[in-house]
């Protein structure tokens, strides 16, 4: 069975980065895991929560809905504090991460790039260091070996992808993207990620916004290859899951 893990930072970034590969990956019989670290208790969109618990809640419920119109295998949100990755134990996050890829044993993980992606969020350039610190250390037997019990072995995931659109955000500061080299064709799935984005409820100030560039740029899902196992030459793509090995 082919499985593709998603590393995000906030509920809803699996549906605007993600959601028509997810949902492409879903209707060609891929597995489809979604891990968010944080619960997105920080968010200026607060849905008349009257607390950060409160807020909690309301988006864990909203994650769990989108996941479901994407057709993820499974999705879990973690206990991390939002707008606060930058100043967490990187080793603990690490450590979470690493598990859960030796427990899923994905062929394919992807999450964003190390800039942030194209709000330049810290969350999101941290998400991308943990996810890529765990796709790497997963395989290595001297990497957290106390979780290497019960059955549990290293596994060497075979290629890390980073999310990089062609377009920036007319509002924000320009990041620097790293160079796609994939180009997923979501097409008439761009209705399905759009609404899987609006299962966000409580972020509905932003939804005017989000269809309006989803519209003009989202019908493909463009991604940088950022490391691989075995060594390949960089080439074009339109599948995460080319030259992937069997075993």
């Amino acid at each position: 069975m082919r499985r593709l893990l998603v590393v995000t930072a906030h509920p809803d970034d699996e549906a605007g980065g993600f959601g028509g590969t997810l949902l492409l990956s879903h209707e060609r019989g891929i597995e489809t895991y979604v891990i968010c670290l944080t619960p997105g208790q920080a968010a200026s969109n607060r849905g008349g929560a009257k607390s950060d618990e409160e807020l909690s809640a309301m988006r864990r419920a909203e994650f769990a809905r989108s996941c479901e119109l994407l057709k993820v295998t499974r999705g879990d949100v973690l206990d991390y504090r939002d707008a606060a990755l930058d100043r967490t134990d990187f080793l603990k996050v690490v450590g979470d991460l690493t598990q859960r890829v030796r427990e899923i044993q994905p062929q394919v993980m992807a999450t964003f790039g190390t800039e942030g992606a194209i709000t330049g969020h810290p969350d999101h350039s941290m998400a991308s260091l943990f996810a890529t610190a765990a796709f790497h250390w997963a395989g290595r037997m001297k990497r957290f070996p106390e979780q290497l019990k019960n059955g549990l072995k290293p596994h060497r995931t075979q290629k890390l992808y980073y999310t990089s659109p062609d377009f920036f955000m007319d509002d924000r500061e320009p990041v620097s993207l790293p160079p796609w080299n994939a180009r997923i064709a979501i097409g008439k799935r761009l209705d399905a990620k759009l609404a899987a984005f609006k299962a966000h409820t409580s972020q509905s100030p932003l939804f005017e916004r989000v269809d309006r560039t989803f519209r003009r740029h989202g019908e493909q899902e463009l991604f940088h290859l950022a490391a691989a196992y075995p060594p390949r030459q960089m080439k074009m793509e339109s599948d995460l899951f080319e030259g992937i090995e069997e075993k």
